[in-house]
């Protein structure tokens, strides 16, 4: 969960920077290791996978923040890779990398009060 949290700090301080993309991959990161946390101590074992909605779904998290995690899965694969829209760089905006920080707060929110 530390880990998880310093994510979403580096995010933000990318955010300052005005490094879209790199806010949406450290927001998709974050929300990972803190669901994972939870997924750990239901199971006591790691899901090894980075699908968010599965992680999500398997640790009861709230439909609103399922289809947030589906966004932040979208973000993740696109902050990564080139692709149709050209360069990780190119493909993000403020507001996209707004809406990850929100989106990827909420869900460490969740994490820490079910933890």
């Amino acid at each position: 969960m530390g880990q998880a949290e310093k994510d979403l700090e580096v995010a933000g301080k990318n955010f300052e920077l005005g490094e879209w993309y790199v806010v949406a991959f450290f927001c998709q990161q974050a929300a990972e290791k803190a669901l994972k946390a939870v997924y750990i101590k239901k199971f006591n074992e790691l899901a090894r996978v980075h699908d968010l909605v599965f992680l999500g779904r398997k640790v009861g998290l709230p439909k609103g923040l399922l289809d947030g995690c589906g966004y932040l899965n979208r973000a993740y694969t696109e902050s990564r890779y080139p692709g149709e829209q050209g360069m990780p760089a190119d493909k993000f905006s403020r507001e996209d990398a707004d809406r990850c920080i929100i989106i990827s707060g909420e869900v460490l929110e969740w994490t820490k009060k079910t933890l």
